[in-house]
């Protein structure tokens, strides 16, 4: 199995409370990988731990066979990370906030195509808060590309998004998928997850309850659709 990333017995608490357990996992390389649960589950910790940004009390993190905490200068060119806030200069435009974050990358993807892609060219002279919420939503997927990564990260990635656009985003990852790009996505739309997803892992008080195919996690709950089976797995309803 070639991963792209591969976690082990990954753990991480704050004082008393373990927001998570053991956790291990492989997302392998052309794939796309959800990372569901509820609030509080331990998505975003476990992220936090795969990209170094926090460090586990136990367990390894690869990302592209590399330690994000020991080669994150390595990794920063070939991973790109998309989350639901972002901070940015009050009045930069779209298009200078693109500049600077290309400019960061040694070979940057062109960014005209990608706004191009996400319906966003015609936004390049607007203030970056001027953008609606969807049309942010979809900036800073675009920056999560411009490092052109094997890997992304992407945090709700159509929340703010209407049903046109977060399909036409879901039609954009999927031709990204094709083209070798792994990405590892949150969300609570079930429908996105089963058009994206290969793979899932849900998480409940930063347990795996569950690891496989959406169409196994169907299969081996009470219910015969996916989002009940979800609710049932992390008991929320």
């Amino acid at each position: 199995m070639d991963c792209a990333i591969q976690v082990e017995n990954l753990s991480k608490t704050y004082g008393a409370l373990a927001a998570v357990k053991n956790l291990s996992l492989c997302v392998e390389r052309g794939t796309v990988f959800g990372l569901l649960g509820a609030n509080g589950a331990g998505k975003s910790t476990t992220i936090e731990c795969m990209l170094g940004t926090k460090k586990p009390d136990c367990g390894t993190v690869r990302i592209l066979g590399q330690n994000p905490s020991t080669d994150r200068k390595k990794l920063f060119e070939r991973v790109g990370i998309q989350f639901q806030e972002a901070n940015y200069q009050e009045k930069i435009t779209v298009r200078e906030l693109c500049e600077v974050t290309a400019s960061l990358y040694r070979n940057a993807a062109d960014f005209h195509r990608l706004l191009a892609e996400f319906g966003l060219a015609d936004k390049e002279k607007s203030p970056v808060n001027s953008l609606s919420g969807g049309q942010r939503q979809r900036l800073f997927i675009v920056l999560a590309l411009l490092p052109d990564p094997e890997v992304v990260f992407l945090d709700e990635l159509t929340t703010g998004l209407d049903a046109r656009a977060r399909r036409d985003v879901w039609k954009i990852l999927s031709e990204l998928k094709a083209k070798g790009l792994t990405i590892l996505l949150t969300s609570h739309f079930m429908d996105e997850v089963e058009a994206l997803c290969d793979q899932i892992c849900i998480l409940k008080h930063g347990q795996t309850v569950f690891h496989g195919t959406v169409a196994q996690a169907v299969k081996q709950s009470p219910f015969e659709q996916f989002e009940d089976a979800y609710l049932w797995y992390t008991e929320e309803e």
